[in-house]
């Protein structure tokens, strides 16, 4: 039986340039072919948001850290995203996830096989990592430029989680500076993103 849904091909145009792109940190571009072979697995015509987030929970300490109801609160999200194929996400197969809240960047206009939201999101990452003087980008930028969009998929997930998808900027910004040895000015510094 042939399904109804149009497979995406692991060799499109622009597929495997992200799971290699330098401007990725290794964890990241396994993030991405994560990504990629959840989408596959789900039957979905695009990477979309959800498979970004549902990825980066499962694999990054730090993006776990962010959260601050902690492992459990985790762990509900895992759960509603694993839903994702018998449940609510059902109603996202055979659609674009494209909410129009954010520009489409030039990059992300070229990348097949990623819906416009989640291709933005990656090319916002890398950007977020260059002006902070980072490179290559890590899964804290992902998870900032994921959450940038009100109406992405994953903001979708993480209010159904119980998560406030609006605090999580203040929590990664603490967090970033944490890492970076400046926990002492974190409450002094605003517009640090």
């Amino acid at each position: 039986m042939q399904s109804r849904i149009p497979r995406q091909s692991t060799t499109e145009h622009g597929a495997n340039r992200l799971d290699n792109d330098a401007r990725l940190t290794s964890e990241l571009a396994a993030v991405v072919s994560g990504a990629r072979r959840r989408a596959l697995r789900d039957g979905d015509r695009q990477i979309d948001t959800a498979h970004l987030l549902h990825t980066l929970l499962e694999s990054d300490p730090e993006v776990r850290a962010v959260f601050e109801g902690g492992d459990p609160q985790v762990a509900r999200l895992l759960g509603y995203l694993v839903q994702r194929s018998i449940g609510y996400g059902l109603r996202w197969q055979g659609s674009v996830e494209d909410s129009g809240a954010l520009p489409v960047l030039p990059g992300a206009a070229r990348t097949t096989g990623w819906s416009p939201v989640a291709a933005s999101a990656l090319e916002e990452a890398c950007e977020r990592a260059a002006r902070r003087g980072d490179a290559p980008a890590r899964g804290v930028d992902l998870l900032a430029a994921i959450i940038g969009d009100p109406q992405s998929r994953a903001v979708e997930v993480l209010r159904r989680g119980g998560v406030d998808a609006r605090e999580l900027p203040e929590r990664l910004r603490q967090a970033e500076l944490k890492a970076a040895g400046c926990e002492e000015y974190a409450e002094g510094l605003d517009g640090y993103r």
